[in-house]
């Protein structure tokens, strides 16, 4: 039976979390280049208020199904060892990481194009949903632009 992927991450995605991910891939001898993802949640202004925080949420069971189609596509597309995708729920500040994908091929060729093809399209198709926290505790549901 395949192991199940730990995708959701609650809170921040954290700096050792990162680093403790590249160094769990250093023994894997067949990897020649990895490449990182990691999203920041921005201080955007919408109107006259400052975006503070992002509250993430998602249908797990939707989401999980989805980013396992997109992990498979990846696999078929790309020439990669691993591939690996986290993402956030619940409150992320500004200036926190809050989705890291991460890449590793025997070449870097691959890992770029894949990089960018996976982001996108967890962007575009997985049920993640981002409430916009402002400064002054109003709040409203983020629109995903590129």
């Amino acid at each position: 039976m395949k192991k199940k992927k730990t995708v959701f991450i609650e809170g921040p995605v954290t700096p050792q979390f990162i680093a403790d991910s590249i160094a769990k891939h250093q023994a894997k001898y067949s990897i020649g280049a990895h490449n990182i993802f990691l999203g920041q949640v921005r201080a955007d202004k919408v109107e006259d208020n400052t975006v503070s925080a992002i509250e993430f949420s998602c249908y797990p069971e939707m989401a999980e199904k989805k980013l396992e189609e997109i992990r498979e596509k990846a696999f078929e597309k790309y020439n990669l060892t691993c591939m690996h995708i986290y993402h956030s729920l619940g409150k992320v500040n500004v200036g926190e990481i809050c989705f890291f994908v991460f890449v590793s091929a025997p070449h870097r060729t691959q890992v770029y194009d894949a990089t960018e093809d996976i982001v996108n399209m967890v962007k575009s198709e997985v049920p993640i949903f981002g409430k916009e926290i402002f400064e002054n505790e109003m709040h409203q549901w983020k629109v995903n632009n590129n």
